[in-house]
């Protein structure tokens, strides 16, 4: 007789059932959140929009407040989704949650994908010229290889 294991998660077995999105406001993640709510309508996937609020930045380092300026974006995020999702309500029916994480937008990505048991990561290109050197968020999680990847221009 053989050992019963236990039960582990296990992506993509009926389609993808978590779908991450990345957003921080630009154009592109605006983009890539619109392609996410198309996917996860189609798969009848859950839709996690993820923001992850800066930890440290530029203006902190000088002693410039900027918690309240990262909440307020994230709620300006949650407001703009919403007033999205009433006007095109019967145009796409999704479920969906908004998530706010703290860290570098990569590791925020890794740690909501993960919590999220996401089966997909959709994230948008990169709009600054620097990631050329450093690599772009949407690289790196790539490189990552742990979920399939889908990075909208």
């Amino acid at each position: 007789m053989t050992e019963q294991q236990p039960h582990r998660f296990e992506r993509g077995t009926d389609g993808p059932k978590v779908i991450v999105a990345g957003l921080d406001g630009t154009d592109s993640s605006m983009r890539a959140a619109a392609y996410a709510a198309g996917l996860a309508r189609r798969q009848n996937a859950m839709l996690a929009l993820v923001y992850v609020q800066p930890v440290l930045t530029a203006g902190a380092a000088l002693g410039v407040p900027t918690g309240d300026a990262t909440g307020e974006i994230a709620q300006d995020l949650v407001a703009e989704i919403r007033e999205a999702t009433e006007r095109f309500r019967d145009a796409w029916n999704v479920r969906w949650e908004f998530h706010t994480f703290r860290g570098d937008p990569y590791n925020g990505l890794v740690t909501a994908a993960d919590e999220l048991k996401a089966d997909a990561v959709v994230v948008g290109a990169s709009e600054s010229a620097g990631h050329r050197f450093i690599g772009s968020v949407a690289v790196r999680l790539v490189k990552a290889g742990r979920w399939p990847v889908t990075v909208v221009p």
